[in-house]
């Protein structure tokens, strides 16, 4: 189910409802789902004061001259599957009526999508009129019908009529006859997971109705083979200047551009982390359709850093060639993936708890290529430094300060306290400076110069 911060980005680009409908505005007919089902609750309400809020908001929000009509099914008698009924006729331009005939159901019995589809459609037919078709339901067809035949069939008739279907609080698996009936009734299926996500999208499906033109341009979006769901905005080519909008809802999805040079930018939804992509200078013709497919599929850095060899620590951070982040990881000693759209790109790999001069590693202009990983391993080297400044024959309390000796860096320190202090650090010649703390501060400071091999240990003493 799609998450609500999903549904609310990609409404961004949608358009007020009350700016564009005219006198010529074909009518919009609302399906409403009044079966027992509806009476089961979400976020402290009952899915019918919900969907009877929503619905009404979303009719308030319609132009002054619109025609609305509302049919409800279920609500009339338990265990019938012909108890669908025309509460308000399509002509009607009261949202008055229909907002008072929808307080006034009381969900009860079945679920019959194809036969409300049926009657609806069949109205249409006889009447030679054109529509828009919102079906609202919080459950599957109940009554043996399959509604996609039943849209199939009358489109192949000829009844001219878009259909958009609300599932409201459905699982993913229950989902694809309705989705193949929105397909073939040329609207869209929209999945609302709550009250504010049942919102967003009845202000979407109002405003996508069989008046509007027809998209010339279309978009499918993929991601390791497999549709996913995005939104696309189109600009006027070199500004950002947007002159439309769509969603793809796992599907393509048609866009209406006026003949001219555009910039389309499609924005993943869902199960992918890469970047959106932006298709420059594209052409759209009034005359014909144009379509494209736009895949994100990423590339994958496979990374492994080591230490002498075995496993290790290391922050990854990934930017791109104008020095932008992008990405990174910590890799625990373990095999790490960072996914990213193709390109080419440096990686800074930061070895954790290490000392020296050499627990950076910078990868420069590393390609990635869609679909394709990519390893990046990088083994660090180091020896164990353990620092014992004595006294009698017993630690004594000091700091500690370890000096590369070529370069005069210091690159490791501390207090060795009672215990003595022990350092990983890189292979080198370093000289050690020890300085006595407390009771025997009087002692002074000692130096002495060691050379740390790579894999293997060394314990400098130091005497007073």
């Amino acid at each position: 189910m799609k998450q609500l911060a999903l549904i609310l980005c990609a409404i961004a680009f949608i358009l007020p409802l009350k700016a564009q409908q005219d006198q010529n505005s074909s009518p919009i007919i609302f399906i409403y789902d009044a079966s027992g089902s509806m009476w089961g609750q979400m976020q402290g309400k009952t899915k019918m004061e919900i969907a009877t809020e929503v619905l009404s908001n979303s009719v308030n929000e319609l132009s002054e001259n619109q025609k609305i009509g509302l049919v409800a099914y279920g609500h009339r008698q338990k265990g019938d599957c012909k108890d669908v009924e025309f509460l308000v006729d399509l002509n009607n331009q009261s949202k008055d009526k229909i907002t008072s005939s929808l307080k006034k159901i009381k969900p009860l019995g079945m679920t019959p999508l194809a036969y409300s589809a049926t009657q609806v459609i069949g109205n249409l037919r006889n009447l030679k009129e054109k529509a828009t078709i919102i079906l609202i339901t919080d459950g599957i067809e109940s009554c043996d019908g399959n509604i996609c035949d039943v849209v199939t069939a009358a489109k192949t008739e000829g009844i001219n009529f878009k259909l958009h279907i609300v599932g409201f609080g459905l699982k993913d698996d229950e989902t694809a006859q309705l989705k193949c009936a929105a397909k073939a009734g040329e609207g869209n299926y929209y999945d609302a997971a709550d009250a504010n996500g049942l919102s967003n999208v009845m202000n979407e499906a109002v405003v996508q109705t069989i008046d509007k033109k027809e998209g010339n341009h279309g978009i499918y979006a993929v991601k390791n083979g497999e549709a996913i769901d995005a939104v696309v905005k189109a600009y006027n080519a070199g500004t950002t200047e947007e002159q439309g909008g769509i969603r793809t809802y796992r599907d393509t999805a048609f866009l209406y551009l006026p003949q001219g040079i555009y910039d389309i930018e499609v924005r993943p939804l869902e199960n992918s982390k890469v970047n959106p992509i932006t298709i420059k200078n594209i052409k759209t013709f009034s005359d014909k359709k144009t379509f494209q497919t736009v895949s994100f599929d990423g590339g994958k850095f496979t990374l492994t850093t080591t230490n002498n060899a075995e496993g290790w620590d290391a922050l990854v951070k990934v930017t791109d060639m104008s020095g932008k982040d992008v990405g990174g990881t910590r890799t625990y000693g373990d095999t790490k993936e960072i996914e990213l759209n193709p390109g080419t790109y440096n990686l800074k790999i930061t070895a954790l708890k290490m000392n020296g001069l050499e627990t950076v590693k910078e990868i420069k202009s590393k390609s990635l290529e869609a679909g394709k990983s990519t390893e990046v391993t990088f083994d660090f080297k180091s020896g164990t430094l353990e620092i014992l400044p004595m006294l009698n024959g017993n630690v004594i309390d000091c700091t500690a300060n370890v000096i590369h000796l070529e370069s005069g860096k210091s690159v490791a320190g501390g207090r060795t306290y009672t215990k003595g202090a022990k350092y990983t650090i890189n292979p080198g010649t370093y000289k050690i400076e020890v300085r006595a703390l407390g009771p025997n501060a009087n002692l002074g400071s000692k130096t002495s110069t060691v050379t740390v091999e790579t894999g293997k240990d060394h314990i400098e003493t130091i005497q007073f």
